[in-house]
């Protein structure tokens, strides 16, 4: 049986919480004291900029943004698709429903149409699949940790990402599009991963790419059919 969507769930993608940018911190405050409303809350992956269930020193430096997520899961529905950068994230919030990457398209329903959800960055190749099981090995990442000495290895993969620029339009996104709904059989087709926002027609199927919270200040919302852009 599908999830049922909400009228006025809410979406949020690609956030990239780190030191550097603090919006998704911001956007939870605002559901904690209810400047921000709903029942229903879709994370569309990426929402912390590195973290992964076996990762201590992310752990530790994301505590605050991981204790509201599981104080609102206690108010709210939450359901969290894994992304690229946060991964084996069950045992960070036992009361969110939590998509792995390898269960996705998640299957739900919206009124009287299908709606498929992922990250976005499914449907690649065998290469990428292969990189994405091994970066998510248990085994591998708690080796990392103990070889982490002073958090040196962690604190290099953190300024790393803090140096990047993810923010950028993709000037053929429409042609990605078309590719990607090519891959999916649902009225809906709802992804985050590629920060460029905006709701597109294709062979009868609508197709909602999710704005980065992070580039564009801005989460959707689904409210009688349309997902309307709000900023934080």
């Amino acid at each position: 049986m599908y999830l049922n969507i909400n009228e006025s769930a809410i979406f949020v993608a690609d956030s990239h919480f780190n030191k550097k940018n603090q919006q998704f911190l911001i956007f939870l405050e605002k559901l904690q004291n209810e400047e921000i409303c709903t029942t229903q809350l879709f994370l569309m992956g990426d929402m912390i900029d590195f973290i992964s269930g076996e990762s201590k020193y992310f752990i530790k430096e994301n505590k605050k943004v991981i204790d509201i997520l599981n104080y609102l899961s206690s108010k709210i529905q939450i359901v969290y698709l894994e992304g690229n950068h946060d991964y084996n994230l069950a045992i960070l919030f036992p009361n969110i429903k939590v998509i792995k990457r390898e269960n996705q398209p998640f299957f739900a329903q919206y009124k009287n149409k299908s709606v498929a959800l992922s990250h976005g960055d499914n449907f690649i190749n065998w290469h990428y699949n292969l990189y994405c099981k091994f970066i998510r090995n248990t085994i591998f990442l708690r080796f990392m940790n103990l070889i982490d000495f002073n958090y040196k290895i962690s604190k290099k993969i953190e300024n790393s990402l803090l140096g990047k620029n993810i923010c950028h339009r993709m000037n053929d996104f429409e042609r990605l599009v078309k590719r990607r709904v090519s891959f999916y059989e649902s009225d809906i087709i709802i992804e985050g991963h590629y920060h460029q926002g905006g709701t597109y027609n294709v062979d009868n199927k609508t197709y909602v790419n999710i704005p980065s919270l992070c580039c564009d200040n801005k989460f959707m919302r689904l409210i009688d059919n349309k997902f309307i852009g709000e900023q934080i």
